[in-house]
């Protein structure tokens, strides 16, 4: 698939997604239980944001990711999409999403094109969080912020659309046992909310193919 297919699938697969409410929830594919557990804490959930990036390269797209730094208080080391809370000075949650991207990995506003959005996903840390898809032209360097981001990398577009490379897993939360999916590429491990929200986008853009 050249880029400009992948772009004209991306754009109709996500044509109509936008952030306004009421939104829906993504389905994070849990056993009944597990996701009966999850409702009592959807009111106290707090507005968040994420962007996907999905970076213009010459052979072939990719996604961008970090992996967080060490002295984070949460998800620290994990991999991560830039995003964060939802500020009050944000206009919207894909200027929340912009605006971390900007200041995680230095990507100017000016080169990523917000294409749409997938369905708001629940984190264990009670954010409510809204992943923002968009197109990036890559400047000539990402620059991290070291106080939040130890690495900036890319996957391949292609690897996040396989439905193979996604293996099931549990682990042990809270009392109870809570089925995630993980994601691996070369020496990083995608796992949890972010392997879930790469899920989601997997399987918006295999609706139309459906």
């Amino acid at each position: 698939m050249t880029g400009a297919e992948c772009e004209r699938w991306l754009r109709a697969a996500l044509a109509g997604t936008h952030e306004t409410p009421p939104r829906r929830m993504a389905d994070l594919e849990w056993p009944g239980l597990a996701q009966k557990a999850l409702q009592p804490m959807m009111a106290l959930m707090k507005p968040a944001a994420v962007l996907v990036p999905i970076v213009r390269r010459g052979d072939g797209h990719t996604v961008l990711l970090t992996r967080r730094a060490d002295t984070l208080r949460n998800h620290k080391g994990q991999v991560s999409f830039p995003g964060g809370r939802r500020d009050e000075t944000d206009a919207s949650l894909a200027a929340c999403a912009l605006r971390e991207a900007q200041e995680e990995v230095g990507l100017p506003t000016t080169s990523a094109e917000v294409i749409g959005f997938l369905d708001d996903y629940p984190t264990f840390t009670r954010y409510r969080v809204t992943p923002v898809v968009a197109l990036v032209d890559p400047p000539a360097q990402f620059i991290s912020d070291p106080g939040e981001v130890a690495e900036i990398f890319e996957i391949p577009l292609a690897l996040a659309l396989d439905e193979n490379a996604y293996a099931y897993k549990m682990l042990s939360r809270e009392g109870m046992k809570v089925p995630f999916f993980e994601l691996e590429h070369e020496r990083h491990r995608i796992w949890g909310a972010t392997a879930g929200m790469l899920r989601s986008l997997m399987r918006k853009l295999r609706q139309p193919m459906d």
